[in-house]
């Protein structure tokens, strides 16, 4: 009889250039002992994404920037907001880091509006990938590799908590009670998702890469 609770996903050799950060990784369902999967994972990219910024001095004047642009900003780090450029994440008091619906590439349009003068855009499209983590024992999962309160009443629905696990950055977005997205560094994606697949292992969990 299989010990199911030590059959875990296979890995293969780590990306080579030219390849989704996530490649060596299988797909596939791995329950638990009972049966159960409790957690499901989804690996994405996220072309288009940008990261806006500037100096404490310049706050005010790229606040008014995009706002003519794109509607109200979100006011506090953590904060985010759906604007006409898709969604933009308060990701320190003076830089957010947007996220385009359709994944167009809107760096360029940025510069148009973020001038020298009010501050900086810089394209991260290459560089940020996503781990969506949701179903019932997800937020067991995540308590095992984030210092975070994750209950909602600290950690509410849309909002955005900078963390990280053995010194590697993350992103956390609560889209729900037990939904996540992890944004990732690229660089580090191939094994921040294995560490989270050990971290669900116990619970079961399903692996889809997209």
């Amino acid at each position: 009889m299989v010990d199911t609770l030590q059959t875990r996903p296979a890995s293969k050799s780590a990306p080579g250039p030219l390849t989704s950060p996530f490649a060596g990784h299988e797909g596939g369902a791995f329950p638990n002992a009972a049966g159960e999967i409790g957690v499901v994972l989804t690996t994405s990219l996220l072309p288009g994404t940008a990261l806006v910024s500037t100096w404490i001095s310049g706050i005010d004047g790229l606040c008014t920037a995009l706002n003519n642009a794109w509607g109200a900003l979100p006011a506090k780090t953590g904060q985010t907001s759906s604007t006409t450029a898709g969604l933009v994440m308060r990701t320190g008091p003076e830089e957010f880091l947007v996220l385009p619906e359709d994944g167009k590439d809107i760096a360029r349009s940025l510069r148009e509006i973020v001038t020298p003068d009010i501050g900086s855009v810089t394209d991260l499209g290459h560089a940020r990938c996503r781990i969506h983590i949701e179903g019932m024992r997800c937020n067991a999962t995540l308590g095992k590799l984030f210092p975070l309160d994750l209950r909602g009443a600290a950690f509410p629905v849309g909002e955005v908590r900078l963390t990280g696990t053995h010194h590697v950055p993350c992103v956390l977005h609560r889209l729900g009670a037990d939904s996540f997205d992890m944004l990732v560094f690229s660089t580090y994606a191939y094994d921040q998702l294995s560490t989270v697949l050990d971290a669900a292992l116990e619970f079961g969990v399903k692996l889809s890469l997209q």
